[in-house]
């Protein structure tokens, strides 16, 4: 016999089996969706009409005609009613965006990072999450969560950021912490989820981009560090201990220049923000930026390759001395190198894919809850997956 939460699950696997339909098809009628799906009609119907009333999905006024009997009424994701709260910790400042179901930038804050204790930017981030769900609720716009990028090495089974070392953090608690801090801000019991900051970047383009991210991509933060979004077969690729994607501290040349991790010749010690601004010509950074890209494409093979981050926007010159790169490597093992593109949503990047990290969870149920994806109690509903199974 079946439990309660055995039923509970089954029916968020099944409303997440519609929305992603919808995300990659939109404007399928519910008889299309039951088609597609292998769910019946009537549960569609019902799951269409829960998911309508909670602001996930909303009806074209225009109807399609479907054969024979009535026509049929388009359906789409809603890009008006409901929202995501993402947060950019950087080095150098805070980035909070709200951020709607089809990635649309409502609002966005950034202040300076006014000190480097956890607890104290804990404070900062709360209190500019609180003013940016203001702004939401002006919208009429519901929250679903919270989403946080951290720029380290963070363990989503134990909700631990194990280092960070441009702020000096090291096996950090954060995910109570910034609990803690959200709730003193006044902020409603929401999901709170939490990860590496070019983790989320990577999530910006996986989740809201159209077109060449089809199961796989990369992204490559540069700034004060460098790092790499993973995304794998649909899913985040952050390690054991969520060091995957750390490419700012691969070496790049043994007994190299001191890095701030304590290594010598890290990567982010040819191509960091602080080497950068040290070079009379700064775009030559990015040959080192295209060794680590064609090094990316021969481990993973990734669909896209995205690069993006402060120092992208400030030497603009590194990007194309790096695809020029990558092509050189190419060409000398007579392949096709994948294409390169900077970031869609610029300095925002990591800041829209943390609240993109809100919808990814939602999208895929049944990944274990963990330390770093704090649910609370709230009126925001946990969707999808792509299985396909009929409520009881």
């Amino acid at each position: 016999m079946k439990t309660t939460g055995d039923q509970q699950l089954v029916k968020r696997i099944n409303r997440s089996v519609l929305l992603r339909l919808l995300r990659s098809q939109g404007g399928l009628s519910r008889a299309q969706l039951a088609n597609e799906s292998g769910l019946t009609k009537s549960t569609v119907s019902l799951l269409v009409r829960e998911l309508i009333d909670e602001g996930w999905l909303t009806e074209n006024d225009v109807t399609a005609a479907q054969g024979l009997g009535r026509p049929s009424t388009p359906l789409q994701i809603d890009g008006r009613t409901r929202g995501m709260i993402g947060v950019e910790v950087a080095v150098e400042a805070l980035r909070v965006v709200g951020v709607s179901l089809t990635g649309q930038v409502l609002c966005a804050l950034e202040e300076p990072l006014t000190g480097t204790q956890v607890e104290d930017v804990c404070r900062q981030v709360a209190r500019l999450v609180a003013r940016t769900r203001t702004q939401l609720k002006r919208r009429s716009v519901q929250l679903s969560g919270v989403g946080v990028g951290l720029p380290g090495a963070f363990d989503e089974a134990t909700g631990m950021l194990r280092f960070a070392p441009n702020l000096g953090w090291r096996n950090v608690d954060f995910v109570p912490l910034i609990t803690k801090a959200l709730a003193q801000a006044g902020m409603p019991p929401v999901p709170v989820h939490v990860q590496n900051e070019a983790d989320t970047a990577a999530l910006s383009e996986y989740e809201f981009s159209e077109g060449d991210a089809k199961d796989s991509l990369i992204f490559v933060t540069c700034g004060a560090g460098v790092g790499a979004g993973i995304v794998l077969n649909d899913r985040l690729f952050t390690g054991i201990q969520g060091m995957a994607g750390e490419i700012g501290h691969s070496i790049l040349q043994i007994d190299g220049p001191l890095c701030s991790c304590g290594r010598k010749g890290c990567a982010e010690t040819f191509f960091g923000a602080r080497t950068l601004s040290k070079l009379k010509q700064p775009a030559q950074g990015g040959h080192y930026l295209g060794v680590v890209l064609q090094n990316l494409w021969t481990t993973f093979n990734p669909s896209a390759l995205v690069v993006g981050g402060p120092s992208c926007e400030q030497y603009p010159g590194i990007v194309e001395v790096a695809k020029a790169t990558l092509q050189s490597y190419a060409a000398s093992a007579g392949m096709a190198a994948p294409a390169v593109r900077t970031a869609r949503y610029g300095l925002l990047a990591s800041a829209v894919g943390a609240a993109a990290l809100v919808l990814h969870h939602d999208l895929r149920p049944m990944h274990t809850r963990s330390p770093a994806s704090v649910a609370q109690p709230s009126d925001a509903t946990d969707p999808i997956s792509s299985t396909t199974t009929e409520t009881a």
